[in-house]
């Protein structure tokens, strides 16, 4: 008898243990741990000429460092660009090298407010030490010069370049003598550095503070097509304030510093001899 009244205890004891345990084990779940997910640092992405990207890494730094908003940068020519603007409607900013193509985006219905930002000016890029004696425009139609240009499909320079070239009456002869079309303007910068050309048409700001091994040749403003670079917010941004807050940041007195700094000349230059035709861009 008192043998199966300890069997008896013995289970009470085992069933009460095994209601505690699962009241212990169903809190548990009631009270998960908690953990803290640390805010998404906003961002916006910029569609940006190559010939640029010197002065947009600076001001993008810049801007994070102002409103902690990281700037992403997609780099390429400036009609590449456009193209995957058009197929993929995403970004925030546009900032081709000429008012083209931003006109041309605006013809698509892509961009809903712009600035503009800096003079782009053609010039004539020669190896260090200029091997093959580039004095102008003419000697790069000279037999046996070897050319490297831009691709007028894909860059700013490539167009311009072309219509430089065709406004001097050299259009054909050049193309004789070009060795090779770049998708864009920091391409061009390595064919001269390295020798594997004799010369180019560059932006001057592409070569300026640079360490490649290249001099340059300035061409007479009456035979250039001087550019002007503007920005422009994309219709499509999902963050169309910070957008507008990135245009006029770079389009400020700061921004056009940091463009000064790296050889770019700020816009507007009224004091600037350019034709109103050199500075419609068309």
């Amino acid at each position: 008898m008192v043998r199966r009244k300890a069997l008896v205890l013995i289970a009470i004891a085992a069933i009460a243990a095994a209601v505690m345990c699962s009241g212990c084990i169903n809190k548990e779940k009631e009270t998960p741990a908690t953990t803290t997910i640390p805010p998404k640092t906003p961002s916006i992405m910029v569609y940006s000429g190559a010939g640029m990207r010197k002065p947009m890494e600076e001001i993008g730094r810049l801007f994070e460092q102002r409103y902690g908003v990281t700037v992403n940068y997609n780099y390429g020519g400036s009609n590449t660009l456009l193209s995957q603007i058009e197929l993929t409607h995403q970004g925030d900013v546009y900032m081709p090298g000429a008012t083209m193509y931003i006109e041309r985006a605006k013809e698509k219905g892509f961009i809903d407010y712009e600035q503009r930002v800096a003079y782009h000016i053609p010039v004539i890029a020669v190896p260090e030490g200029n091997p093959a004696n580039i004095t102008s425009l003419y000697d790069l139609a000279r037999p046996g010069v070897k050319v490297v240009l831009g691709d007028p499909k894909a860059c700013a320079i490539g167009r311009l370049a072309d219509r430089i070239l065709e406004k001097n009456g050299l259009l054909d002869a050049v193309n004789a003598n070009v060795i090779a079309r770049t998708g864009t303007v920091n391409e061009l910068v390595v064919y001269i550095s390295m020798r594997t050309a004799d010369a180019s048409i560059i932006w001057k700001a592409s070569l300026a503070g640079t360490e490649a091994k290249t001099d340059m040749i300035e061409i007479p403003e009456e035979q250039n097509i001087i550019k002007v670079i503007p920005i422009g917010r994309l219709r499509f941004s999902t963050s169309k304030d910070i957008a507008k807050k990135f245009v006029d940041f770079v389009t400020s007195d700061e921004g056009k510093a940091v463009f000064e700094k790296y050889g770019f000349t700020a816009y507007p230059v009224h004091d600037m001899n350019l034709s109103e035709a050199q500075r419609a861009n068309k």
